[in-house]
């Protein structure tokens, strides 16, 4: 017997992994949906199209044939990516489009999803990033796409958006996640200040059962110090 069914929407990153890992062990039915399948996940779909559009068109419809008209618990949103760069740099409109492409369409493809397939009292989380509450000059596109995540967030809150009754809309706003591809690149940082990926996986777990949920439209920052993490909203 299933505890409930969830979406992931990044599901192969090093946090969506986890993030699936969790809920299987939980008993939920996982639907992944990533630029790769899941070994995990009971069903995959593969994201496809050049456009904004394209990608919210064919994913739309794939969830709507895989789902059937049956209602998810949550919507976990955990893809995106990280660039550099200041608004002085060559790099900057490259490099801010990638970030729109890998943080903005994800989410707000997912808040498509979730209008239209939680059920009330669902929970939806969205990718935010702590430095994005304030400005990011070394790394300007990514800040940009993230904000934007969190203005996405406070709209979603609001009872006219189309989300389900009582349903949690929240971003989480991690500082640096501990990730292997981080401890590759940043291997002599202090790695106490990370946040491990299975406090992640297991919040979102508390929320998706209605447990210790925050109020619908937070940031939920990670704060991580001397290798314990809290919440702050």
């Amino acid at each position: 017997m299933s505890a409930g069914r969830v979406l992931v929407y990044g599901g192969r990153g090093a946090l969506g992994s986890t993030v699936v890992s969790v809920f299987k062990q939980a008993s939920y039915w996982v639907l992944n949906i990533d630029l790769k399948e899941s070994d995990q996940a009971d069903h995959n779909i593969i994201v496809s199209g050049d456009t904004w559009t394209q990608q919210e068109e064919n994913v739309c419809s794939a969830v709507a044939e895989a789902l059937s008209g049956e209602k998810i618990d949550a919507v976990l949103c955990l893809a995106g990516g990280w660039a550099g760069g200041s608004p002085a740099s060559p790099e900057f409109i490259k490099n801010a489009e990638l970030m729109w492409k890998s943080s903005v369409w994800p989410a707000s493809i997912s808040a498509r999803l979730a209008c239209t397939h939680l059920k009330d009292g669902g929970t939806l989380v969205l990718p935010g990033a702590q430095p994005a509450v304030k400005g990011t000059p070394t790394m300007a596109g990514y800040g940009m796409a993230k904000a934007a995540v969190h203005q996405l967030v406070f709209s979603l809150a609001d009872g006219k958006s189309g989300l389900s009754k009582e349903s949690l809309a929240v971003a989480i706003l991690p500082n640096t996640l501990d990730t292997p591809m981080n401890r590759k690149w940043m291997s002599k940082a202090d790695t106490s200040t990370w946040t491990p990926l299975e406090f992640v996986a297991e919040l979102m777990l508390k929320w998706t059962r209605n447990e210790e949920r925050p109020s619908s439209g937070s940031l939920v920052s990670l704060v991580t110090e001397a290798g314990v993490t809290r919440t702050t909203t």
